[in-house]
Parts: C-alpha cells; structure tokens; sequence
C-alpha cells in the first residue's frame, strides 16, 4: 500500500487512522514524487530566507561601463505601487484579518473565490516573503538591463542630460525600445520615484529547479550561475548539497543510508531543510520503503487525475449515472 507525503510535511489524520484499522497489516510505502516535492519545497523557503545573500553578491560582482564620478544625492525612492504588489499586500490583509476571526480555510475560499492551497500559502508566509516573491514574478521589461548604464550617467550629468541623448546611448548598446520608455524613466529619476535597480539575481524558484535536476541536464550558463549562488550563501550551498544527495537515494533506492542523512540534515542544515528532515523522521519505516522497494502510488495518481479530468468535463451537463458509466468503461 503506497501513501503520499503531503506539503507542508503533514499527513492527514483520520484517513491513515482508518487505514491502519482495515488494513493492520498492510506495508506503508511513500510515495517517491511527493517526497521530491516536498524537499524542492523546503529548497525553495531556504532560497526565499537568503534572497538578501544572493542580491549583495550580485550587487559586488556588478561593474559599471561608466567612470566613477562625484555622486549626486537623488530624491529617496518610493516603493513602486504596482498592481500585482498591490494585489499581494490586500490579499494577505483579507486573509489574516479572516483568520483573526476564526473563519476556516474552505470558507475564506469561498469567500475571497481563491483556491484552499492560495489561502493556506498566505496563512504561512510572511508578508515581506510574499511581496518580495511578486517583485520578482514582475517582468524585467526591455529597459531593465540598462538601467544601472542610464542612472549612472544621469548622476555623472548631474541631472542636465537629455532623454534623446540617453536614448541614443543605450541604443548603440543594444536597447531596442521606444524613446518614451527611456524618457519616462529619466523623469522618475528627477521626481524620485523610480524603482531602485534590481541586482541581476535568479528567483529561488529558478535556483531550486537548478538543484532538484541532475546536474548533468543543467546547460553550461545554468551550472555557473548556481555556482555563483553557491558562492554567496553557505547555507543555499548546504541545501543544495544535501538536496542532491537525497534525490541520489530517491532515484537509486538507497534506503538503508536515510537515517544518516536526517542526522546530517537535523545538525547543519538550514531551518527549511531540518524540517523537511524532522518529516520523515516522524515516518521513517513508510520513507525508508518508498526509498527502498520498487512499489509507487504513480498508478493510483494516474487513475485519480482520470477521474478528476472526467468530472471536469461532464459538470452540469450529465447525470451520476453517466459518470459512473465512463469511469467504469473508459472505451465508451
């Protein structure tokens, strides 16, 4: 009998309890793919924790095409009040302000129509973890990789350059957008609201994907920019060190060596990473099988998307009966 690891490294109660009942002797096997996604997800929170590292590192390693000059004090920076920024910070008030109330998930669901997983996502996550997660899903746009050349260049004038002339420059150096852009962004620039210019730093969910995959897919640039996030935060370097090593016994089956890796995970690792190690602690025996036999729910998973596919399509439009009919015969 195989069992799925649920996210957040919980399982549900009742359900195992009833299994244990009708099946006393059953063999509890976890589920591979879950376990893998459960890891990624401890990857990720610990990206999240160091994205601080990751962006000083990336800010040192920048060099300027423009000479240094005397610098030229601006006007501070508003935090740009963008849509999707907006959206996340409303969000997480309607939510906590639900919660406070003791409102439970599925009704604060049905109430602001958002999906069980969403509410539960902004239950768990700090709000400066969110907004800093939508500032990075907004798009860089065609003037983003010349900002730093254009900001520098407005300081080196001392503010007394032309939109045209700025717009010529950074043509020659490839920018291929309109004028307008170019000169929208130098007024900020003079009002002091424009957005500081972003390090050139991967999201954590790009970093994980570069970890959780063997690394003989990653392509050449893809191997050297994790090298650089290596290089900036320990901690990102120890997850994914122990990242690999867990997905090596998952694809290899080495069960037998899954109790020395949660030793080694609860004395060094990152927060994330201790608890996804604490998880299948609490489970060792069902987690050392799904490391170990060939057995996997991946059958099972595959009839439930099925039926999930048949509900979907047939909703509104035909009675039980004819549901039960297609999911029992699936050729007709």
């Amino acid at each position: 009998m195989t069992r799925q690891a649920f996210g957040h490294f919980q399982y549900p109660t009742p359900p195992l309890k009833a299994v244990k009942e009708a099946a006393p002797d059953a063999l509890e096997v976890a589920d591979r793919w879950h376990l893998l996604q459960n890891l990624s997800a401890a990857v990720e929170k610990t990206c999240h924790q160091h994205r601080d590292c990751l962006r000083k590192h990336a800010e040192e390693e920048t060099v300027t095409e423009v000479s240094e000059v005397a610098p030229m004090l601006l006007p501070p920076a508003d935090l740009p009040r963008t849509q999707i920024i907006e959206r996340t910070r409303h969000r997480y008030e309607d939510i906590q302000g639900l919660l406070e109330k003791h409102w439970t998930i599925s009704a604060i669901g049905r109430r602001l129509n958002l999906d069980r997983k969403t509410v539960r996502h902004f239950r768990d996550t700090a709000l400066d973890e969110l907004l800093a997660s939508a500032r990075e899903r907004r798009p860089n746009g065609v003037l983003e990789p010349f900002k730093a050349y254009l900001n520098a260049r407005f300081t080196e004038a001392q503010g007394q350059v032309s939109g045209t002339r700025l717009f010529l420059e950074i043509h020659a150096r490839g920018y291929r957008g309109s004028r307008q852009v170019v000169r929208k962004h130098l007024a900020a620039l003079r009002a002091g609201t424009t957005e500081p210019v972003r390090a050139d730093t991967p999201s954590p969910r790009k970093i994980t994907s570069w970890i959780m995959r063997p690394r003989e897919t990653l392509t050449k640039s893809q191997d050297e920019r994790l090298l650089q996030v290596r290089l900036a935060c320990p901690d990102i370097t120890r997850a994914c060190d122990l990242a690999r090593t867990f997905a090596d016994l998952v694809r290899h089956r080495r069960g037998y060596l899954l109790l020395e890796w949660i030793r080694q995970a609860e004395q060094d690792a990152p927060k994330p990473m201790k608890g996804f190690a604490g998880f299948l602690r609490q489970d060792l025996n069902a987690v050392t099988a799904g490391l170990t036999l060939p057995w996997s729910s991946g059958v099972v998973e595959g009839h439930v998307n099925r039926v999930k596919t048949l509900k979907r399509a047939m909703y509104g439009r035909a009675s039980f009966e004819t549901l039960r009919t297609r999911i029992l015969n699936p050729v007709t």
